[in-house]
């Protein structure tokens, strides 16, 4: 048994330690957010949090994430209110077949996070990992400064990841 808190709900998975974390959230969580892409790291559809670090979960083995807490797309929206990533991502019509947006979502996430007001570089450097086969890069740009923006007009003690 491997413990774990998943988009905040303490779980217990019965995996093998060597297990990716991919399919021990997609497969055993039941968690779909995630995607398999490549399986190597090179493309960043797998993309989740660990800990608040942008962590490819196709390569991660399960005996490395005890203990930790795993934020995926699924677990960023508050009810039915979604995060500021999310409402820029649709705002700017980011998503076109959407197959490496949780990816993209969640390192965005994790830049705001560290980088509240990312310039072009610190975007590029963050998001380099990411890929998109539709070629959405300057959409993308767009909704992480949205969201930016909207990040700025909140009073700091009221943001929240």
């Amino acid at each position: 048994m491997i413990d774990l808190t998943i988009n905040g709900e303490e779980r217990s998975l019965d995996v093998d330690g060597e297990m990716p974390l991919l399919w021990a959230l997609r497969d055993v969580a039941k968690v779909k957010g995630p995607k398999f892409g490549c399986g190597i790291a090179a493309c960043g559809a797998c993309t989740v949090l660990v800990d608040g670090a942008p962590t490819r979960s196709c390569v991660t083995p399960m005996e490395t994430v005890e203990g930790a807490q795993i934020t995926t797309v699924d677990g960023l929206a508050v009810g039915e209110t979604l995060h500021r990533v999310q409402e820029a991502w649709i705002a700017e019509q980011v998503a076109q077949c959407g197959y490496c947006q949780s990816g993209q979502i969640m390192s965005a996430v994790a830049l705001l996070n560290e980088v509240p007001n990312p310039t072009d570089e610190d975007i590029d450097d963050a998001m380099s990992g990411n890929l998109c086969r539709c070629g959405t890069y300057p959409r993308i740009r767009a909704a992480i400064k949205r969201a930016a923006e909207q990040n700025s007009a909140v009073k700091p003690e009221t943001v929240e990841g």
